[in-house]
């Protein structure tokens, strides 16, 4: 009986280790350094307005994170993860914003960081599966309560609604934006949306230490948009 006890607990032993092994590889690096999705190849919505001033996010000064909290060894953390592997491409015309077009927005999940190593092994490798998920998507399918003009260094607010994909996913989401027209050649400005792990099937694996990670998410773009 006592050896047969001694079977069964090293088969869980063995199981419990090779999870966590599994877990916690070493996930796939970015493949290579994140481009914008051009308006101009995408026939929906390229133009030939010669109003429209085509601004491209610049990675040198631009952040894509997300935060949520967890109880960590017992105490309450906020964990934020942030990348600057974020692209994508606006199109305005400072005199007519009516007209604006903004492409697809792409994050590349790989390169999501947090302040543990382990923790971003869990989130790469089991819950984002980013070495079959490469990248994260926003496609915008409206925008919402633009003035009509922007001066140079005003600041505007608006809604940008469209498709957020995460893994295999798509989900509705409705970004907050702010905006400011800081020169005739760099656009400034935030965007927030606050999402559900469930809605994306976004599990926690169980991890010692780790509990009550909260159910919403929020994720915030931080930009620089150079013409």
């Amino acid at each position: 009986m006592m050896k047969r006890l001694l079977w069964i607990g090293a088969g869980l032993l063995a199981i419990i280790v090779l999870g966590a092994a599994y877990v916690l590889r070493t996930p796939e690096t970015a493949s290579e350094p994140i481009t914008a999705v051009t308006l101009a190849s995408n026939s929906e919505i390229a133009t030939t307005d010669a109003g429209l001033t085509t601004f491209t996010i610049s990675q040198a000064s631009s952040q894509a994170s997300f935060s949520l909290g967890e109880d960590l060894r017992g105490v309450r953390t906020e964990v934020l993860g942030v990348t600057d592997q974020v692209a994508g491409e606006i199109a305005i015309d400072p005199s007519n914003l009516q007209a604006t077009l903004l492409g697809t927005i792409q994050i590349n999940a790989r390169t999501l960081a947090t302040d543990n190593d382990f923790r971003n092994r869990a989130i790469q490798n089991e819950i984002l599966e980013t070495d079959s998920y490469e990248y994260i998507t926003f496609t915008p399918t409206d925008i919402s309560g633009l003035p009509d003009s922007i001066d140079l260094n005003e600041t505007v607010s608006f809604t940008v609604s469209g498709d957020l994909t995460i893994r295999d996913v798509s989900q509705p989401v409705t970004f907050t934006v702010t905006a400011t027209l800081t020169s005739e050649s760099t656009l400034e400005g935030t965007a927030t949306a606050t999402i559900n792990r469930a809605n994306f099937d976004l599990t926690i694996p169980s991890v010692p230490q780790v509990a009550n990670v909260d159910e919403e998410v929020v994720l915030t773009l931080t930009f620089t948009a150079n013409s």
